[in-house]
């Protein structure tokens, strides 16, 4: 019996801007609070630069749940 593929789409329930972190987070069976605090360490060690990019690319890429 193949197994069942999981998915990664941006939260529906679980958002503060678009859904991204909250998404993350059931994906990979994490707090949400603990997504959401490295991804602001990630913004400040990158200068803003490389944590904003990647949060558009994301919110642009991951589909929300169907």
């Amino acid at each position: 019996m193949p197994e069942k593929i999981k998915k990664l789409y941006r939260s529906e329930k679980d958002r503060m801007l678009a859904g991204v972190c909250g998404g993350i987070a059931e994906y990979s069976g994490v707090d949400s609070t603990v997504i959401r605090i490295l991804w602001v360490l990630l913004t400040i060690l990158s200068l803003g630069i490389g944590g904003i990019a990647a949060y558009i690319i994301c919110w642009v890429l991951i589909p929300e749940k169907p």
